[in-house]
């Protein structure tokens, strides 16, 4: 009987491709970015940010010696200026990892009465991120009350139609979303579903894995139950942010980030307990967790947070004050 022929496996390329796995293998943050929830709040000088900051500092650079990612807050309030947006991406050149998220502006989200020329102006400055390749996704962040009816299905798909040149991302808060049609929504649009830590009180959303696009989204906003609906007047804002998470609370989410990053290309994960900067120091955690190694942490932090010690590459210097400063530049600067 003839031979059969057996069918030719170049070695050279098997090797590389076990090879290729093995690095992907060894390095878990490989397709994650782990970052804090804007920059610019007072609170943080001299807790986050070093204090007198030195000639030329700017909380962009500082930040991007130490994540991958940011989330662009502001965006949320008032549409980017492109001038402020360019400006940014000159500022993380250092790092070339580092990719920014924005929120869309609020005017879609929570007002839903935009115009076509409130949407030529929000899209000005992410399409400077987006030229840039600089933008991983922007954020559709809706309320608690967004639930789940006819009408906001319908308005929710229309946004996601609208901006669909974006790699988008929608964050719902109400538990009546929770259902496989909004999965099934989503992946249609190729829109991503994030996943949420927040105070769970009547039908809030609990914590998920849940992936329905290339990018995938983790946010944990803290657990102030107390604070998170309030409506004391007394009661400062920053209190609803002002949680910092144990590492009992952050293990479960490490293992919920692992398995979203298996399902996705890139995952960005996005602390917004931002107060005195308790999202920076849980954040820093998250990385340490996932990597099972030590990390850099800014020394103003670790004066105010003796706990990352234990996590952090470098020896502590000499301690010394940080009094608060009286501005700090904005995320629009």
């Amino acid at each position: 009987m003839p031979s059969r022929s057996r069918p030719f496996i170049n070695i050279a390329t098997a090797d590389a491709r076990v090879a290729t796995q093995q690095s992907l293998d060894a390095n878990p943050l490989r397709n994650l970015r782990i970052g804090p929830a804007g920059w610019a709040y007072k609170d943080w000088a001299g807790y986050v940010y070093p204090q007198p900051r030195p000639k030329g500092f700017h909380p962009a650079t500082f930040l991007a010696g130490y994540f991958d990612t940011v989330e662009i807050n502001t965006s949320f309030y008032h549409p980017m200026q492109p001038e402020h947006a360019s400006q940014w991406v000159e500022r993380v050149t250092g790092n070339s990892r580092f990719l920014f998220t924005a929120k869309l502006w609020k005017k879609f989200t929570h007002e839903h009465d935009a115009t076509l020329k409130d949407e030529r102006e929000a899209r000005a400055g992410l399409d400077v991120l987006l030229a840039s390749k600089k933008l991983g996704a922007v954020l559709l962040q809706f309320p608690f009350s967004f639930h789940r009816e006819a009408e906001t299905v319908a308005y929710l798909a229309r946004i996601m139609q609208r901006f669909s040149d974006y790699p988008l991302v929608v964050e719902v808060r109400h538990s009546s979303w929770n259902v496989a049609a909004t999965f099934d929504l989503l992946r249609e649009h190729r829109a991503g579903f994030c996943n949420i830590d927040q105070p769970i009180i009547g039908r809030s959303l609990e914590p998920s894995t849940a992936a329905t696009a290339p990018v995938g989204y983790v946010r944990l906003h803290g657990r102030r139950y107390d604070t998170w609906f309030t409506d004391d007047s007394e009661v400062s804002p920053h209190e609803r942010y002002n949680y910092l998470y144990s590492n009992e609370e952050l293990a479960p989410w490490a293992a919920r980030i692992q398995k979203v990053s298996k399902q996705t290309s890139t995952v960005f994960v996005i602390t917004n307990n931002h107060y005195q900067g308790k999202g920076v120091v849980n954040a820093l955690q998250l990385i340490s967790i996932l990597t099972k190694s030590k990390v850099k942490v800014p020394e103003a932090l670790r004066q105010h947070f003796p706990q990352l010690d234990a996590i952090a590459s470098e020896r502590a210097a000499e301690p010394t004050l940080f009094p608060m400063a009286d501005e700090i530049v904005p995320d629009s600067q």
